[in-house]
């Protein structure tokens, strides 16, 4: 539900612009827009290289605006914050006076709760929602869920979200609350849940060549989730254990979750873990048969087992 009534109606998406443009959601949504056909600046502080041909590349602090900058934005009917939450928090206080009233604010945020209230408190007027890939940028939209948090509805939003869905996306709609909980459930929890196993991978030593080699499919999806974590973003991943409000919550569930585990291996038997299991089944109602069949897709999907160096074995 939008905090306020929807904005009067203007001129329609034509000029764009994307602060955080050089980054890999920037560059996400610079390709969205300049493929719509839409005229778009790409705002960066760090580099003024263009991300694609065709878009203007602007060497430039949203939160501290230059000229240049400040005639973009008077110009543009869509700015996208495509940047880390301190930077699109900062940024919302120097806006009220340089974005047009009928111009539309998207965020691009992992975490929505401080965000919305920062930009319905300093840009009350304006048409506002936030967007979240519920992926890696690289991945592409189509197929792919995008978050939708409409702050204030107007005509901009609905064409902005018909762009991402026209890319190929599944938009959700949701508010912000409801989005900061969710995230924290999908992706908190499961971030800390792969990060809690390589760290225990670490600690039990065992030889990587080794594991390769005789890791069963579950094993082996989670070393592949662990690399890809352990050598992405680590802003990215920071952000959404540090800055989501319900995240410490979810790790607080995994860690329950563990230590319900050792007690059952400890002081139950065959039967209890049974009647575990059965109660963690119906976590999925009438879609466990679809689940089991999406991890029957990837395992069959992955590798053959790749085998250790024959001098290790020596």
């Amino acid at each position: 539900m939008s905090a306020h009534p929807p904005a009067p109606a203007g001129p329609g998406l034509r000029r764009c612009v994307v602060a955080g443009g050089s980054g890999a959601v920037g560059r996400l949504f610079t390709a969205v827009l300049a493929d719509a056909g839409l005229d778009v600046c790409a705002a960066d502080p760090e580099t003024a290289g263009a991300s694609r041909p065709g878009v203007r590349a602007l060497k430039a602090d949203i939160t501290a605006p230059d000229d240049a900058l400040r005639a973009e934005l008077a110009a543009c009917d869509l700015l996208v914050l495509a940047v880390p939450e301190p930077v699109a928090l900062a940024a919302t206080a120097t806006l009220a006076g340089v974005l047009p009233r009928h111009a539309l604010l998207a965020d691009t945020l992992s975490v929505k709760t401080r965000i919305a209230e920062a930009v319905t408190a300093r840009l009350p007027d304006h048409q506002a929602v936030g967007l979240n890939p519920m992926f890696a940028p690289a991945l592409g939209l189509p197929g792919r869920p995008v978050a939708a948090v409409v702050l204030r509805d107007g005509p901009l939003v609905g064409e902005l979200l018909a762009l991402v869905t026209g890319g190929g996306a599944h938009v959700v709609r949701l508010d912000a609350e409801r989005h900061d909980r969710l995230a924290a459930v999908s992706q908190a929890l499961t971030h800390a849940t792969v990060l809690a196993f390589g760290h225990a991978l670490a600690g039990l030593g065992a030889d990587i060549a080794e594991l390769a080699a005789v890791a069963p499919p579950p094993h082996t999806t989670l070393l592949a989730l662990l690399a890809r974590i352990s050598s992405g973003t680590p802003e990215v991943y920071w952000d959404i254990q540090s800055a989501n409000p319900y995240a410490s919550d979810a790790r607080d569930a995994l860690a329950h979750g563990v230590d319900r585990l050792r007690a059952l291996a400890r002081d139950g038997d065959e039967q209890d873990f049974e009647r575990h299991l059965h109660q963690l089944s119906g976590v999925f109602g009438d879609r466990l048969e679809q689940f089991r069949d999406v991890c029957a897709g990837l395992f069959a999907e992955l590798p053959a087992a790749s085998p250790a160096d024959p001098e290790e074995n020596a």
